[in-house]
């Protein structure tokens, strides 16, 4: 093992901002809103806060707990998924038509996001036990992927194809990393894109957001509206945006300002400058990230460091996407930036296990 060094101070200070940034946009985006619903402006800034505070804990726990130690654990972190995963369905809490939280007292918990923590272990750990086994379909390939296929079909059923999706993505790019043959991963990106289809035409709600993306001005007051609104938002910002509060798409014209589409609300008040400082962010942190990974000491560690990583990337991408347009409408969350609690915990307790793989990396 590497002589232990300090932690990537560039990560850390990076996800600082970021999370800076999300609370004050999160403030801005959901004053109003909170105002109206709830009698408190302050209600979801204050929940975010309470959450960046539980996150930025375990963020430190996790830097301090040698990581090799937690791959004993690997197995266990997926069954308490799985459990947490079959518990919503039965007895979580439905809001919009789905069941995706369960109720601690004041707060909830999503237990999605702890799925995809459970499944960078699992997976690393998996494939560094033997990593031959992965060449091999039926003795190395396929257990993960029934592992993979059993989380997805349980957050299918909350329903959430947009996690579920997510959760294959990094399924996928693990695979890759971990040396899958390549004819087994064609196989497997092309039995996922028939997949998504199917999955598309079959939920009518699903065909609507791919119709309303491809045009949204067919039907611009009901299935184009949250597509429309986010484009006039991101326009209006122009270079340097209405200013911090300013934005005007957040008084209920555009749904979820707060969350799924709180980067058109950066886009509207920060304008395309402050869009690309927060994209520049988002770009420093994947390079740290895939800089420990390729200089971890072990496969374990480079595996789950690029399973944290890759998870922060798919889900920036998707999300700009999304807010831009380019996708069809999908409830990704961007990572640090929009509310939500479970999403925020996670993420910054992945950070400080990335930041305690830097401190044994091979170079500085």
């Amino acid at each position: 093992m590497a002589k232990k060094r300090p932690i990537d101070f560039p990560t850390l200070l990076t996800t600082i901002i970021l999370v800076a940034i999300g609370i004050v946009m999160v403030f801005s985006a959901s004053y109003y809103s909170a105002a109206e619903a709830w009698g408190d402006g302050l209600f979801f800034f204050k929940r975010q806060c309470l959450w960046a505070v539980l996150g930025f804990t375990g963020m430190f726990v996790a830097s301090r707990i040698d990581y090799s130690k937690l791959q004993r654990y690997s197995r266990l972190f997926i069954l308490i998924s799985i459990v947490l995963l079959i518990l919503v369905l039965l007895i979580g809490e439905p809001r919009n038509n789905a069941k995706r939280w369960l109720g601690i007292g004041n707060l909830s918990i999503q237990p999605a996001e702890i799925a995809k923590f459970a499944m960078m272990f699992f997976i690393s750990d998996t494939i560094a036990r033997d990593r031959n086994k992965i060449k091999k379909f039926f003795t190395g390939l396929l257990p993960i992927l029934m592992v993979s296929g059993f989380v997805f079909l349980l957050i299918l059923m909350q329903p959430n194809l947009s996690t579920a999706g997510s959760i294959l993505i990094l399924s996928l790019v693990m695979l890759f990393v971990g040396g899958a043959k390549l004819w087994h991963f064609g196989g497997l990106i092309g039995a996922g894109a028939v997949a998504a289809v199917a999955l598309t035409i079959s939920a009518p709600y699903r065909f609507k957001r791919f119709t309303a993306f491809m045009d949204p001005w067919e039907n611009p007051l009901a299935d184009g509206w949250q597509l429309i609104q986010s484009l006039y938002s991101l326009g209006s910002g122009g270079l340097f945006g209405l200013g911090l509060a300013q934005s005007r798409q957040k008084y209920f014209y555009l749904p979820y300002p707060e969350t799924d589409f709180i980067f058109a609300i950066v886009g509207e008040e920060l304008g395309f400058i402050g869009v690309i400082l927060l994209i520049s962010l988002f770009m420093i942190l994947i390079w740290r990230g895939i800089r420990i990974a390729l200089t971890a000491p072990d496969l374990f560690g480079c595996l789950l460091a690029t399973g944290i990583i890759s998870m922060i990337a798919i889900q920036v991408v998707i999300n700009i996407a999304v807010v831009t347009v380019s996708m069809p409408t999908t409830g990704v969350p961007l990572p640090f930036i929009s509310y939500g609690g479970s999403s925020i915990a996670m993420f910054l307790t992945s950070i400080g296990v990335l930041l305690n793989i830097s401190k044994q990396c091979k170079v500085a």
